[in-house]
């Protein structure tokens, strides 16, 4: 999946993980300042930019340079400084172990699973932990996440990502077979508030219109969310649910 195209949305309207992520990570241990992290699908950065800020010595890695540029890019907006190198989850080229936490934020589905799992291990020292973070918007009938997905499938039928409600605990089996244990995970809702324009740029980052369909296309998708949401939801701000989670593991 190349997130490149839409790297400026995704930079732009995609919140960042929420303070009470990170105090539930810091009670586990991980989050800690001097802690060396590396960072899978870092994106734009949002999960290791908020760990730098937190005094850790982050390393974050993508596929997507265009991504790694909007990071740097919202690092120094933000006086953060942090690590980028453009490479693979499965093979992050990385010294093995030799960090304290391998975290990757809202991509591990894109991941082949069981070797990103592997690598991870690699890379951890022997206590380690891998923590898997995700933010996913929640639908629930009626309301106006269902609506954009609705559209989404309007507009490309064969997305198969609709639909999923933020828990993840089928990928708790690949962290075992890689030789993790002690497999924790949280979760708690959140609302987040969107304005009309910025509910547009979230959903233009969808993996399943920003990232996979023509210009032409999204644009297209663009004037019939701002209708429905003219039409069916004229409130603003939005207040869109959210749900938060995560995933720890350690490495034996």
């Amino acid at each position: 999946m190349d997130f490149g195209p839409t790297a400026r949305d995704y930079a732009a309207y995609r919140p960042g993980f929420p303070p009470r992520l990170f105090a539930r990570l810091a009670e586990m241990g991980v989050g800690i300042p001097g802690q060396r992290i590396v960072d899978l699908g870092t994106g734009t950065g949002a999960l290791a930019r908020d760990l730098a800020a937190a005094g850790c010595a982050v390393t974050g890695v993508d596929l997507s340079s265009e991504l790694i540029e909007q990071a740097r890019r919202l690092d120094a907006e933000a006086g953060v400084e942090a690590d980028y190198r453009v490479a693979p989850a499965e093979d992050t080229g990385l010294p093995g172990g030799a960090w304290d936490v391998v975290s990757a934020g809202q991509c591990w589905h894109w991941f082949d699973q069981a070797r990103a799992a592997r690598e991870a291990h690699r890379l951890l020292v022997p206590g380690g932990a891998l923590a898997i973070c995700h933010r996913d918007y929640v639908i629930l009938p009626g309301n106006v996440c269902e609506a954009g997905e609705e559209l989404v499938l309007a507009h490309n039928p064969g997305w198969r990502m609709a639909g999923r409600g933020g828990i993840h605990a089928e990928w708790s089996v690949e962290l075992a077979l890689a030789g993790f244990g002690d497999i924790e995970t949280f979760s708690f809702d959140i609302d987040i508030p969107f304005t009309h324009e910025a509910w547009r740029g979230r959903m233009r980052s969808c993996n399943g219109v920003g990232a996979t369909l023509p210009e032409a296309e999204v644009a297209a998708f663009d004037a019939d969310l701002a209708r429905v949401l003219r039409e069916r939801f004229p409130e603003e701000p939005l207040m869109i649910p959210h749900r938060v989670w995560a995933m720890i593991a350690r490495r034996a």
